[in-house]
């Protein structure tokens, strides 16, 4: 339908890799709705003409919450920006609109979102009485948009980021019950912790949804863009069918549109990019001690160097 979009946002080159593979993922699944996704200026123009092919694309200022204070809390001092995912509710050529963050992918049609009122999410693995701002359904409004920008102004963000002033603005969420509440199959973290291993073996033909949480992303991942052959980090948490879902679509239909030399320039720049997040995040004690800086993903990496 012209006027219910699935929107996304894009602030940088890394995520506008995970928003065209994402796209894909919608296209593949047979969704009859629009695509749309909102673009700061540092976005390249080479990527934004890949944008363009499947989106249609309104450029936005990026909004900071410049809150370090609440981010440092969470250790994540890069979520300030996720304030311009705000610019959402500007949208209102749109009756309404499903938002999902550019690390998703989707792996079966949920074109039956929109029938859900504003504003439902799925909770949150991490605390289950808020909800996870990386998928939810909104309705556009200019006078909405206005409101939350005051609330962040006057209230802030508990975690510095959009999830904070998302679940502050919209504090009824959790008392609404099932009619405000998506499944958590429509927003399952790729991360499979111990605690629903068992559930995910279970439930995971019927996962719609994938979030790429934490600072692995699949665009991490070291892949080969000649040989088409992809190396899966040992390091990540993430369902290795789901990296490797994410690359196909990527080599089957983002990859052929891309000129290899902005192909292999624009994916070694992201995987650096991650390898140098990384290396600050050490220098700043931001240690992954349950993900890529466990004990056996360090001993493993010592065998390895023994061995050359």
């Amino acid at each position: 339908m012209a006027d219910e979009a699935w929107v996304t946002l894009a602030t940088n080159d890394s995520y506008a890799l995970g928003a065209l593979v994402l796209a894909e993922s919608l296209k593949r699944s047979g969704t009859k709705k629009q695509l749309h996704i909102l673009v700061t200026p540092t976005v390249t123009a080479p990527i934004r003409e890949q944008l363009a092919k499947f989106y249609a694309v309104s450029d936005v200022d990026v909004l900071d919450s410049r809150d370090e204070a609440n981010l440092a809390l969470i250790k994540r001092p890069e979520l300030g920006v996720t304030f311009t995912k705000l610019h959402c509710w500007t949208l209102t050529q749109y009756k309404k609109a499903v938002f999902l963050d550019a690390d998703c992918l989707v792996l079966r049609n949920s074109d039956e979102l929109f029938e859900y009122p504003e504003l439902s999410a799925a909770p949150d693995i991490g605390w289950p009485d808020i909800f996870n701002s990386g998928v939810f359904v909104f309705v556009p409004s200019q006078d909405t948009y206005h409101a939350l920008l005051q609330h962040g102004v006057t209230q802030g963000s508990f975690d510095g980021g959009d999830q904070g002033l998302l679940n502050t603005y919209f504090h009824d969420w959790n008392s609404k019950g099932p009619s405000n509440r998506l499944p958590f199959i429509y927003n399952m973290s790729s991360h499979v912790v111990y605690t629903y291993v068992a559930a995910y073996k279970q439930f995971a033909q019927t996962v719609k949804i994938v979030h790429f949480l934490g600072s692995i992303k699949p665009w991490h991942h070291n892949f080969d863009t000649r040989s088409k052959k992809l190396t899966y980090r040992s390091d990540s948490q993430s369902p290795v069918e789901h990296i490797e879902f994410w690359w196909r679509l990527f080599a089957e239909s983002i990859l052929p549109s891309l000129h290899p030399e902005l192909a292999a320039q624009s994916i070694g720049e992201v995987q650096a990019a991650g390898d140098r997040d990384h290396q600050a995040a050490w220098e700043r004690g931001n240690i992954e001690y349950m993900g890529r800086d466990a004990w056996e993903h360090i001993q493993k990496r010592l065998d390895e160097s023994s061995t050359k």
